[in-house]
This record gives structure tokens, C-alpha cells and sequence, in this order.
């Protein structure tokens, strides 16, 4: 066709999305898939010769991913995207807007110290998001080392505004708009309310091709943690859907609003669920004026995977509940299964050389009725070196009508046991559930099950060791100060009816709770940042008198009981892990001077301050020296640029803010620079 022609007018992209690099690394079968499934989908780039790679996000499997993952994601980028062929599209954008985040902020096969043959462009999923106290993730490692462009990042809980990326090729335009992975629910609401707008070229705004890439659920998992389609702007042309596992990569059309949706999928089975075993495949799209192709290209290294239900119940011929060898019977029933799936798995692989050799298996087995499960450890010793999860092949559960009880328990075994294809479990909903259907004595009185289920989430997933602590601190804060305002007489029960209203209202504010917890994990990273701080400080004054074992002030307990030798190795590890680079190596001194002033510039929010210990809540009653202060105004900044000054930059249509970013960047890099010059204050006094 003419589309699939090579000409000057056609875009050709290379589209995947959730490669999940260092899934299972240190598995000793399966370690490497994702490795050698990212050098196949980087090959076909370099086959096709596409003019550039487009990824949706979860590029990285883990937040924080190893040295290995890292390594071998540097190693293939710089293997298939570096070289001497030309880049045939330009950018006619304001590249300082589209990547202003960087420290380079400008597309990476422009960079005169670079030689890049095939650029890479990529939003963040869930997995790799920014955290931390800088707010940096995986893909900017990538992006400041000239191997990817990371774009379409936004941390505004206010208003979003997506500005694109404009590329031209010959007489093909397209304006390429990217959102990384935002909490759903918060991003639904801040649909509801307008709060995302999606800016247009204000010339020859329909002679773009409109490409949006997005990361987040895309089927319903909740009232509001999804994004339906219909949220999305009528004028673009192709969404591309990451987050989703499941291969729908062919374009379909949404009746409504007209546009396409292509859902490329993972390139590496994550779950065992029916959504995974489809054939796993990335897309070659073909851009045209404003006309489009999806060139399907199957994955030839995906490991087979092969999943099947039982249901036991089906079979009264075959099995019977009070016959006492039934449960030998079942078992080799499950194992005729097994067998089975493994030779249709033998069969697929032999016209596929690249295939790993052992499949992926799960036969799923619903036991209700009566039936009893054998011993699945036992199962799988049979299948050890046979398939590549013998541990996961057998999954019993019992499939139960839900009944309408009150006052009963929430049952986490039916949650767990059968979840929907596509269902993910979230640690903030189960700690939801859990208190909502909990026993009154053990009911939440002064915290939320929305902040607390936020402030577990941060400690499970991003390892936020102080968020459910800070959480408590804060909202017992908040807590005084509004019974101190409303001079509530010191009586148990007025200060519990109080409190009660108190919290009711806060739950039904859902936007301030947000900005609450968002403030909460702001003070958690930034007290981690300072945390470490602190201690590469004592360490490095530690190693400069080899004669003293404790240093500084004793109530900061960072060196007073460590022994000689193994206590200052230790506390020097734990201070490099969260130091940043400009503080490394500076004096002590120095580093003191500055640790309160990087510690407040690393804030999204105001700090609030926090009393030297918890109080209760009739001790707030009591006289105090000090009310403690919430000031929970955001100290954001906002640049409106003005598209129309430059006469070589495509103009947009105006809008409130075009750029809207926190004053955190700027403010991190004053800070850093100072850290190395400022001297002269006493590191003990800092407290």
C-alpha cells in the first residue's frame, strides 16, 4: 500500500509498551526474558530502519532497578540506537517546554555530543513513576545519559496541561502528546472537574496527526480507578493504551469520539492470568498525512505460556467427594492436563527456534463442592525441569456465590483466590476494605482509610519507611489544632463526638485529604533525604579522627553505639545511598550548612512543624509555648510562555497556563551548587 511505502512523507514508529525490564532477574530460568525480548523488539527497530521508537510506560520493571537491569537496558540503547544514519523528522516545538524537567532539555539526536541513529521517546508507567525527594525515576538515568527522551511528566495535582511534541517529516505533521502514570482516581477527578487540558497547534491545527500515548487502567477496576475513554479529547487520531497487559494492538475505534485506540500490551508474561496467554506482539505504525497503518510483528522470544480451568463440580462422573481416593483421582486428572498443555507447548515451539524452552504453565482448579486440594509442592517436583514456574503450575481456589450477610468479616480469601482477568490487587484498597468492614473496636477514629491506605501503598511499593509515621504525626497535627479552634470543653466524650465530625468532614473533602497525603509524602521523602544527610555527615567526620567511635549529638543516635570498624562502614553505606551528587564529597561543614535549606527547597508544600514528641489529644488542651502552624500552601511557580515571540517555534492556542511546573528543580539546583562553597556553620547546631 502506500502507506507501508518508504518516502520522505512517512512516519514509521516502532509502538510497544510494559517491556518490564529485571522482572525475575534472579530467577535461574526466567531471569533474562525480559533482557533478551528488549534486544528483539530494538532489533526490529534497526530492521525496519523506523524513524523513532515509541514506549507507553513500565519500561522498567522495578522502581528502584538494579545494577544489572540498568546495565543491560544502557548496553542494548546504546547497541541499536547509536549511529551514523540520519534522523529524517525534525522538531518544530518549544523542546524546552516538551522536556523541561531535563537538565538537557532538548531531543537527544540533537545534542552535538551525540550520535544517535534511532531516538527513543518514552512517558513513565506506574512501575518506574519519579519518587523520592528529587523526584527522579529510572528514565531519567536514560535521559541524562542522551539514550531516551523522556517526556510527558506532570506533577501538578491542580491542573494539567499537555503540551506535545511536534515533529514533521517531508509533508506529514504530527503533534505527539505523552502522560505518564498518574494514581487513577486522581487523575478521574481532575477530568471531572476540567482540570486536564490538551493544547493544539494554533495553525493548521487539522493538518496534524493527533498521537497520544497514556499509562493507566484502561478497564474498570473501581467507580473511579479507571480513565474512560470518553474523557479523552475528540481530535486526536490514535491513542496508544500502556498499562494494560493484555495484546489488542490493532486499532479500534471508539464509536463515540471517534478516535483509535491501540493497545500494544507487556512483552513478558508478569501474571499468570487468561489476559497474558495472547500472543504477544509490538506495533510498526505508518504515518501518513492523516492517515495511519498498524504493522503487527510477533514476539519470537516471549516464553509460551499456556493456562486452562478446572472445574470439579463439572465432572460427578469423574469425581466423587465421599469417595476416600478422590483426591488421587484428581490429581491425575491434573496431571493428564498438564501433560496436554505441555505438548501443545512443544508443538508451537518447534517452528520457533527463538523460543525458550521451557513453557509457562497454570492450570487453575475450582475444588467447591466438597473436594479437598493435594499437595501442590508435591505436584510440581514431578515438573522441575520441564517447565519454567513448577511452583506456580497448580492454583487451587473456591469459586463462592456472594451472599448478602451483615456484619461479617471481609473475606480476603475470595479477594485472592479467583481475581478477574486484569484485576490487580492494591495494597490501599484491601487496607480500605479492611477497616470499612472491620469490627467497630478496631475502627479507625482519627485517621482515614484513604490516607492510611496511601501512606501503607508508599511503604510496600516505594520503600517510604517514614510515610505511615508522618502520616500519624500529621493528621493528629491537623486533629489538635481544630479542637483547639473550636475550645472544646476537655471531656472524653465532646472531644470523641469532635473528632468524629472532624474526620467525617475531611472524608468527604476528597481533594484536600489528596493534597494531605500528598504533603504527608513529601515530608516523609524529605526527611529520608535529611535522614541521610545527616549520617554520611557524622561518617565522614567518623573516618577524619580515627580515634573517636561516637560523634555529634547523641540524641540523633547515628553513631553514639556503633563499634569500631563495622558501625562506620555501615554508616557510611546507609548515608551514600540517599545522598545526592552534589553533597558527596563535600566537607562537613558544608554539607551541615545546607542540609536544612536542600532538605526545604526538596518540599512540594510548605513544612508544617512538628512538635518534638506525639501528644495525645487531651494534652492539647494544655498550655502551650507554641501553636504548631499547617500552612498547606503550595509553593508552586508557573511559567507562561509566550508562543507567539518566537516566529520559528509553532504557536499554540492560549490557554491559562501552558507549563506549569513546582519551583523544586530550580530551587534543587541553587542548593546543590551552594552546598560545595557555604561554610562556617557548626553541623551540631543544625538541629
Amino acid at each position: 500500500s502506500v502507506l507501508c511505502r518508504d518516502d520522505e512523507d512517512t512516519f514509521k514508529i516502532l509502538v510497544a509498551t510494559d517491556i518490564h525490564l529485571g522482572y525475575l532477574e534472579k530467577d535461574p530460568v526466567r531471569g533474562n526474558d525480559t533482557f533478551v525480548t528488549f534486544n528483539e523488539i530494538l532489533d526490529h527497530a534497526q530492521k525496519n530502519e523506523v524513524d523513532f521508537v515509541l514506549l507507553g510506560g513500565d519500561l522498567f520493571h522495578d522502581n528502584k532497578p538494579s545494577r544489572k537491569t540498568v546495565h543491560s537496558c544502557l548496553e542494548s540503547l546504546r547497541k541499536h540506537c547509536m549511529g551514523d544514519r540520519p534522523v529524517q523528522f525534525e522538531i518544530l516545538s518549544d523542546q524546552a517546554v516538551n522536556f523541561h524537567y531535563s537538565k538537557f532539555p532538548w531531543v537527544n539526536y540533537q545534542d552535538e555530543n551525540l550520535n544517535i541513529s534511532i531516538p527513543v521517546f518514552s512517558i513513565h508507567g506506574n512501575h518506574d513513576d519519579p519518587t523520592g525527594a528529587d523526584a527522579l525515576c529510572a528514565l531519567d538515568i536514560l535521559s541524562c545519559a542522551g539514550l531516551l527522551n523522556h517526556f510527558g511528566r506532570s506533577t501538578s495535582v491542580e491542573k494539567i496541561d499537555i503540551s506535545p511534541i511536534l515533529l514533521r517529516k517531508g509533508r506529514t505533521k504530527i503533534a505527539l502528546y505523552g502522560l505518564g502514570a498518574i494514581p487513577d482516581e486522581r487523575l478521574y477527578r481532575m477530568f471531572v472537574n476540567k482540570q486536564v487540558t490538551m493544547l493544539r497547534p494554533k495553525e493548521d491545527e487539522d493538518s496534524w496527526f493527533n498521537l497520544f500515548v497514556i499509562h493507566q487502567n484502561r478497564s474498570k477496576h473501581g467507580a473511579t480507578n479507571y480513565i474512560p475513554e470518553q474523557f479523552l479529547d475528540d481530535f486526536i487520531n490514535l491513542v496508544v493504551w500502556g498499562h494494560e497487559h493484555e495484546c489488542k494492538i490493532a486499532p479500534f475505534q471508539n464509536e463515540q469520539q471517534r478516535f483509535y485506540v491501540s493497545q500494544p500490551g507487556s512483552s513478558v508474561v508478569t501474571s499468570l492470568s487468561p489476559g497474558e496467554a495472547a500472543k504477544k506482539h509490538i506495533g510498526l505504525l505508518h504515518v501518513r498525512g492523516k492517515s495511519m497503518k498498524m504493522q503487527k510483528i510477533a514476539l519470537e522470544t516471549v516464553r509460551t505460556f499456556h493456562i486452562e480451568d478446572i472445574v470439579l463440580a463439572d465432572h460427578p462422573d469423574l469425581f466423587n467427594p465421599c469417595d476416600p481416593n478422590v483426591t488421587q483421582a484428581i490429581q491425575d486428572f491434573c496431571m493428564e492436563k498438564v501433560e496436554l498443555m505441555l505438548d501443545n507447548a512443544e508443538r508451537e515451539r518447534l517452528g520457533n527456534p527463538r523460543q525458550p524452552e521451557k513453557p509457562l504453565i497454570r492450570l487453575r482448579v475450582d475444588y467447591a463442592g466438597g473436594f479437598e486440594p493435594f499437595s501442590v509442592h508435591r505436584f510440581s517436583q514431578k515438573y522441575m525441569h520441564r517447565v519454567a514456574n513448577p511452583k506456580d503450575i497448580i492454583h487451587f481456589f473456591r469459586h463462592r456465590e456472594q451472599k448478602e450477610k451483615n456484619g461479617i468479616d471481609l473475606n480476603f480469601g475470595k479477594l485472592v483466590s479467583r481475581p478477574a482477568e486484569g484485576t490487580t490487587l492494591r495494597v490501599e484498597d484491601l487496607v480500605k476494605q479492611y477497616f470499612q468492614t472491620a469490627e467497630k473496636k478496631v475502627q479507625l477514629s482519627l485517621l482515614t482509610e484513604r490516607g492510611m491506605g496511601e501512606a501503607v501503598q508508599e511503604f510496600v511499593d516505594k520503600e517510604e519507611k517514614d510515610a505511615i509515621e508522618e502520616l500519624v504525626k500529621f493528621q493528629l497535627e491537623k486533629t489538635q489544632k481544630f479542637l483547639r479552634e473550636r475550645r472544646t470543653d476537655a471531656e472524653e466524650e465532646k472531644i470523641d463526638e469532635e473528632v468524629r465530625k472532624f474526620r467525617e468532614s475531611r472524608k468527604k473533602n476528597i481533594e484536600e485529604e489528596d493534597k494531605e497525603v500528598r504533603e504527608v509524602m513529601t515530608r516523609a521523602r524529605a526527611n529520608r533525604s535529611e535522614d541521610a544527610v545527616l549520617v554520611t555527615a557524622s561518617s565522614d567526620e567518623d573516618s577524619m579522627d580515627m580515634e573517636m567511635i561516637g560523634i555529634g549529638d547523641p540524641s540523633e543516635g547515628l553513631s553514639a553505639t556503633l563499634s569500631r570498624g563495622r558501625g562506620r562502614a555501615r554508616g557510611r553505606a546507609r548515608g551514600a545511598k540517599g545522598q545526592n551528587s552534589t553533597a558527596r564529597g563535600s566537607s562537613r561543614r558544608g554539607r551541615g550548612s545546607t542540609s536544612q535549606e536542600s532538605a526545604s527547597s526538596s518540599r512540594t508544600y510548605k513544612p508544617v512543624s512538628v512538635p518534638a514528641k506525639n501528644m495525645s489529644i487531651i494534652d492539647a488542651f494544655r498550655p502551650m509555648k507554641s501553636n504548631s502552624s499547617l500552612n498547606s500552601s503550595q509553593a508552586y511557580s508557573e511559567d507562561i510562555m509566550d508562543f507567539d515571540s518566537d516566529p520559528e517555534d509553532t504557536s499554540f492556542v492560549p490557554s491559562s497556563k501552558v507549563n506549569q511546573r513546582l519551583s523544586t528543580t530550580s530551587s534543587l539546583s541553587k542548593r546543590g551548587s551552594q552546598s560545595q562553597t557555604s561554610r562556617g556553620v557548626d553541623f551540631e547546631s543544625d538541629e
